[in-house]
């Protein structure tokens, strides 16, 4: 095991791809090359197998098995000593596939699309270690400089999970925005029926949007390169239908069956624990929905990323007599940490001005249009 290898990453002209480029090169000064059919000026197969030390498969889901079964079949055991990972959805093919090798076999899944972050802070990655002996050190070592809060399982456990934790989540979303395009259901557009939005809607609705902003493939893989998801959504299409059918029924004797079978048996399912938890964040996410929506705000990026700066930010509005209502940090589609701060309704236009300009030009903040 070499302390600084050289990393290899099929697939790297993917989204993800250049994102793990990025991370490795920058955030662990480690040298990096790169195969990706789509691109011709990338390294070929053979470079991979020859130099590189850890050698990543960044591919779409359903190719990823039979590309692994073609890297151990031209590499006939020179991978041996070295370390393969993958970054896959599903995970039992794959990591059988790499397991045919002689190198150190890891499964890796980020639960989240490549993000605006240089880590994976505040995200989860599932970690399926299936033969893992020289390695172990450095591999502590990626997963500490990734920042995520990794989750360990073995790859039936992994699939088991994400059948219901991906899988049946987006299958609602997608036919959740089946029934709103439908023009039946509705006589206008979807942006006119945001305006009726409940919290829970408008969440429904982003995550819909995401899905339908971000590559088709990857959703579609999700759903059928998984053995255990029919049966996830059959369980779903089945009580789906016995609501339709109790509410259709509409008498007491329905009424009771629905708040039994549905409300009271899942209360006592979750538990105390997972509601109380659950209660917290969509509250948390309400109050966040709810000062992302008020006009009375502005978003300021700080160029300078050191102590301090927000004191000297709040100090400007203090200067100016500005009450801040709320204050949250998040980042812009292209990545940069920004501020978003509300304020007291009675606060005057002008003041938000003056703000402004003497942000400009103490040099602390810069504003952001839009």
């Amino acid at each position: 095991m070499k302390t600084s290898p050289l990393i290899g990453i099929v697939g790297s002209a993917g989204a993800y791809g250049r994102w793990l480029r990025a991370f490795f090169e920058t955030t662990m000064g480690l040298a990096v090359i790169g195969h990706d059919p789509t691109d011709a000026t990338s390294h070929s197969t053979e470079d991979l197998l020859e130099h590189a030390d850890v050698l990543l498969f960044s591919a779409p889901i359903r190719h990823t098995p039979a590309l692994i079964e073609r890297y151990v079949a031209q590499s006939a055991g020179r991978e041996a000593g070295n370390l393969w990972l993958d970054i896959t959805s599903v995970k039992v093919a794959p990591v059988a596939a790499m397991l045919h090798s002689k190198a150190d076999v890891v499964g890796l899944h980020p639960m989240t699309a490549p993000p605006k972050s240089p880590t994976l802070r505040g995200r989860v990655m599932v970690v399926c270690e299936a033969r893992l002996t020289h390695w172990k050190p450095w591999l502590d070592t990626l997963l500490a400089a990734l920042d995520a809060e990794c989750v360990p399982a073995t790859t039936e456990q992994h699939d088991r999970a994400m059948a219901l934790v991906q899988a049946l989540v987006h299958a609602g979303h997608l036919s959740q925005a089946g029934v709103l395009n439908a023009p039946e259901m509705w006589a206008g557009s979807l942006a006119s029926l945001l305006p009726f939005r409940s919290a829970s809607f408008e969440m429904d609705v982003a995550i819909a949007a995401r899905m339908l902003s971000l590559n088709p493939a990857i959703y579609e893989d999700i759903q059928f390169g998984n053995p255990h998801v029919p049966g996830v959504l059959q369980a779903v299409a089945t009580r789906m239908q016995r609501i339709a059918d109790l509410v259709r029924d509409g008498s007491d004797a329905a009424r009771t069956a629905f708040r039994d079978e549905f409300l009271h048996a899942n209360q006592e399912g979750f538990g105390e624990s997972v509601l109380a938890a659950g209660n917290n964040t969509f509250e948390r996410l309400g109050y966040l929905l709810a000062d992302l929506h008020d006009p009375h705000s502005m978003s300021i990026h700080l160029p300078e990323d050191r102590p301090g700066s927000l004191c000297e930010l709040l100090h400007i509005f203090e200067r100016h007599d500005v009450s801040i209502a709320s204050l949250h940090s998040s980042r812009t589609p292209a990545g940069e940490v920004h501020f978003r701060l509300g304020f007291n309704r009675g606060t005057r236009p002008e003041q938000l001005v003056a703000v402004e300009v003497a942000l400009h030009a103490s040099g602390v903040g810069r504003v952001l249009m839009g």
